[in-house]
């Protein structure tokens, strides 16, 4: 599960986020507003007893401030990706306003990577030359599922980026943007704070769940899903049951194996209905974090179906927030 997994859906907090319709007095719109005429949100906070971690997450916050280009080469002026994933890497290296087109539906950005990227035209997987000029692409970043899509940009350098693991892929786009340098940087300086993390949080002590919902299953994620691979930076433990790399389906026979001293559950692309009927059941409640109030929800996209340094940070800021205090989120 530690490939790059493409996007298909905004992610839980898409699924159950919603603001206020009521008008507020003296003011010409209808969101819910504080006396100052702030908007008030009325996110999701909850679901079926489970508080979310981080229901009120800023977007436009994800992407990191801009880096400087390698000393001596050129910096890059436009780009162009084949394909959204690609995308976590630009945003983590400051420089997503750099970014003209996506060539892919409509929708494909993902959520999490902020307001910016989501505006970028998103031109389709063959697009026409229209489309192209308007883009005025330098570089094309590419995957080899998508290769065939740069064909339609004669004349910009087009780089593809191979399936190797997520810090290697963002090396790799740090390269092809010339930007190896501050690429190494950004990833020695996560690691570090990871590991900070780990050891102020005492994270070694902590054997954590990690449990997703389908339309009608669940799953403990693997080790070598993204999560997985965050917590095993971070230091913290799972459960002797949940350590191998493969996702393990839960069924009658192994179904408290889904225990731990705390349980991230997050909801996949129709999975919020059977999660909830999950969570709620009499056998789930039965299991020691579901009693000690030890279960938290997080954002599916940002924890399993993206990859990357952008959505890695975005899952150690939830840990950092949950991972030792979350009983002062009920």
């Amino acid at each position: 599960m530690h490939r790059i997994v493409r996007h298909t859906g905004a992610g839980l907090l898409a699924a159950v986020t919603g603001m206020a319709v009521l008008s507020a007095c003296g003011s010409s719109d209808t969101v819910l507003r504080k006396p100052d005429g702030q908007p008030i949100s009325t996110s999701t906070t909850r679901i079926a007893a489970v508080n979310l971690v981080n229901p009120d997450r800023d977007f436009t916050k994800t992407c990191s401030a801009p880096t400087a280009p390698d000393a001596g080469r050129s910096d890059i002026a436009r780009i162009v990706v084949t394909d959204p994933a690609l995308l976590d890497a630009v945003c983590a290296l400051g420089i997503e306003a750099k970014v003209t087109a996506v060539a892919a539906a409509p929708g494909a950005v993902p959520a999490y990577l902020g307001p910016q990227l989501q505006q970028v035209p998103a031109i389709g997987t063959a697009p026409d030359a229209a489309a192209v000029a308007t883009a005025k692409a330098d570089i094309v970043l590419t995957t080899p599922a998508t290769a065939h899509t740069a064909a339609a940009f004669a004349g910009a350098a087009a780089t593809t980026i191979d399936p190797a693991g997520w810090e290697a892929e963002f090396r790799a786009v740090g390269t092809a943007l010339h930007r190896s340098g501050a690429a190494e940087r950004l990833l020695r300086e996560f690691r570090a704070e990871a590991a900070a993390t780990g050891k102020r949080m005492d994270a070694a002590q902590s054997q954590v769940s990690l449990v997703r919902f389908g339309p009608d299953s669940e799953t403990i994620a693997g080790t070598d899903s993204f999560a997985g691979q965050i917590l095993g930076i971070v230091g913290v433990q799972r459960p002797e049951r949940q350590r191998q790399s493969a996702p393990i389906p839960v069924n009658q026979e192994n179904f408290t194996s889904a225990d731990g001293d705390l349980i991230y559950v997050s909801f996949e692309p129709g999975g919020l209905d059977h999660g909830k009927s999950v969570l709620l059941s009499d056998r789930w409640l039965d299991m020691g974090a579901p009693t000690w109030k030890r279960v938290l929800g997080v954002d599916d996209e940002i924890w399993y179906r993206s990859s990357g340094l952008a959505a890695a940070r975005l899952v150690l800021g939830d840990l950092k927030k949950s991972l030792n205090g979350n009983s002062a989120l009920y």
